[in-house]
């Protein structure tokens, strides 16, 4: 009963973080995932993103044409950050998370994350997550009660870019799209857990709501499987992520292997 409890209780605190994320625009999912704060300890989803989520989702497992033109990761890269001085790698999973590592590799290589925050860090009562990418943070007289509510506006379009929820299920040929793996009444778990050092996508309420935002996880969160689009593993610098504090920022972000297998419609 414990559990379950507090496993409602961070989906709450998730799904508000998220809300506000993505609470921008109407046509797409609230976008920055826990936006705000899948990463509190509370996974303060207070913050949540500043999107919206996309007005309609697809009714079966499969994905929507609206985002059929994202970017695409077709196999694994790697990613350094860089922050307090030292470096973290990132293995990213294209194979199993092709939409939701495209949309971080393509991120990464336009420098969106350079100089951002990690806004929200939540280690008490226990480890939870380490969570940034809100482009906001960049700007460091902006409100800190506000972030986690900011998306990636696409240059093409000056809209918010939003990508659908995307896991991969043990077994299965393809990814289920914008729906968890319960709401898909799908068994087997995801291929791709919140282990220590899973790199996953924040967003809000709405499935489709992830944008930039992305956390870390501090610790094992099996409890977040299925809901939660895991897309890459801390390979090094585990020690540095558990150092983190609120505040600090990624001094920057590059693509050290795997550029060639982005595919992108820009």
């Amino acid at each position: 009963m414990q559990t379950n409890l507090y496993r409602w209780i961070i989906s709450l605190l998730l799904g508000g973080m998220l809300l506000v994320g993505c609470a921008t625009t109407s046509s797409s999912p609230g976008a920055s995932a826990p936006t705000g704060d899948v990463a509190s300890g509370s996974v303060s989803a207070s913050s949540a993103p500043a999107s919206s989520a996309p007005a309609s989702a697809p009714t079966s497992t499969g994905l929507s044409d609206s985002f059929k033109n994202l970017p695409r990761l077709e196999g694994e890269a790697t990613v350094e950050l860089m922050v307090k001085g030292t470096a973290i790698t990132l293995k990213i999973d294209g194979a199993n998370a092709p939409i939701t590592a495209g949309n971080f590799i393509d991120l990464v290589n336009r420098g969106v994350y350079d100089g951002l925050a990690f806004h929200r860090v939540v280690r008490e009562p226990q480890p939870f997550v380490a969570q940034g990418g809100d482009p906001q943070s960049k700007d460091a007289n902006f409100p800190v009660d506000r972030l986690g509510t900011g998306s990636f506006i696409d240059p093409k379009t000056n809209l918010p870019r939003y990508i659908p929820l995307e896991i991969q299920p043990e077994g299965e040929a393809q990814p289920v799209y914008s729906k968890t793996l319960e709401e898909a009444r799908m068994t087997n778990p995801p291929t791709l857990r919140h282990t220590t050092g899973a790199v996953a996508m924040a967003r809000s309420s709405p499935p489709d709501s992830a944008s930039s935002q992305f956390y870390i996880a501090l610790a094992d969160l099996n409890f977040l499987d299925g809901n939660y689009a895991v897309f890459g593993y801390v390979t090094s610098g585990m020690e540095t992520v558990q150092r983190i504090q609120q505040g600090d920022r990624i001094t920057s972000a590059k693509v050290t292997a795997g550029l060639e297998n982005l595919r992108s419609s820009n």
